[in-house]
């Protein structure tokens, strides 16, 4: 019993234990690539692109299921992954070492490789007496789950109204669970943070009437100002069938890697998904996404040396690592 006892303690530590870094971040060598929940898009989209870098180049990719973001840089500070899908907000969070990360600190052993599409804040309410930001107050509103990136999006968004959490009746839910205590009336608004449309509303606006409160010009300038990783966006009104299009901001959907990766792994990954973007696209709709210039557009954290170099071979500048 003991010695199964023993065997059973060294068989978790090697599973726990980070793989060797020899290879890992060499052309020619397997890169593990965090992801997200396997319903979602960070794992199909990321799935679809390890499979296309692997049958490519000389440079193995495994998309990972993961918790997302937060998960994904932190599981690569421990050297578990060395490619991860991240939001944007979170990366500079990470960066910075504020919001999610502000009691573990700073994780800077990392760089851009790509932002590869946009993910909008969607405020959705079935009350059309919800006209602005300012009309959440006192209200019961969903704003993700505690120390998401849901959840802090709301409280940037809040903040450049004057508001704080304290200022709602809060709720922490994903964002499915969201629109089904919306369709019940168990909450007034909720904070949805993904591609729209969203199936999840789409299938709310079958059978109910949505509203999407829009962010006026005064507020998204100041929202700018303290949150540059947001960028404004416009979902058209035919998204879901509402009354108007509404102006909102988003985030990007970033593939980032380990310092330590090699730069001809990463220009690998990188050369792979925009020389084969078409390609991509016949596998998933994300791929209609890719584009150069929003590939390029990040500034908060630098870009690893191997995106630079097939940046620079397309013509684009960015800074690097």
């Amino acid at each position: 019993m003991r010695k199964t006892l023993v065997l059973i303690a060294v068989v978790a530590m090697i599973l726990a234990m980070p793989l060797a870094a020899g290879g890992a971040g060499e052309s020619g060598g397997s890169l593990r690539f965090g992801t997200g929940g396997d319903q979602g898009t960070y794992y199909g989209f990321g799935n679809v692109l390890a499979q296309r870098i692997s049958s490519e180049t000389d440079t193995a990719v495994v998309a990972v299921v993961s918790a997302g973001s937060q998960d994904n840089i932190e599981m690569m500070d421990m050297g578990n992954y060395q490619l991860g899908f991240v939001q944007t907000d979170v990366m500079s969070y990470a960066y910075n070492g504020t919001n999610l990360f502000a009691g573990m600190g700073a994780v800077s052993d990392f760089s851009t490789v790509a932002a590869l599409y946009l993910e909008q804040v969607q405020i959705v309410t079935l009350d059309p007496s919800i006209q602005t930001v300012a009309d959440l107050e006192g209200k019961t509103v969903s704003i993700g789950s505690s120390g998401s990136g849901v959840y802090y999006n709301a409280l940037d968004i809040l903040a450049a109204y004057g508001l704080g959490e304290d200022d709602i009746n809060p709720t922490y839910q994903s964002f499915g669970d969201s629109v089904d205590a919306l369709q019940d009336g168990k909450i007034d608004a909720a904070f949805v943070v993904a591609g729209a449309p969203t199936v999840a509303v789409s299938t709310l606006a079958t059978t109910h009437k949505v509203h999407l409160v829009s962010i006026d010009d005064e507020h998204m300038d100041a929202l700018l100002s303290a949150s540059p990783y947001y960028t404004p966006y416009t979902i058209d009104a035919s998204v879901y069938s509402t009354a108007e299009d509404c102006q909102t901001v988003a985030v990007g959907a970033v593939v980032i890697a380990r310092d330590d990766v090699s730069e001809d792994a990463v220009y690998d990954v990188v050369s792979t998904i925009f020389n084969d973007k078409d390609t991509i696209a016949q596998s998933h709709d994300k791929g209609r996404e890719l584009d150069l210039d929003f590939a390029t557009s990040i500034t908060t954290v630098p870009y690893h040396p191997g995106a630079a170099k097939y940046f620079a071979e397309q013509g684009y500048t960015v800074q690097v690592k």
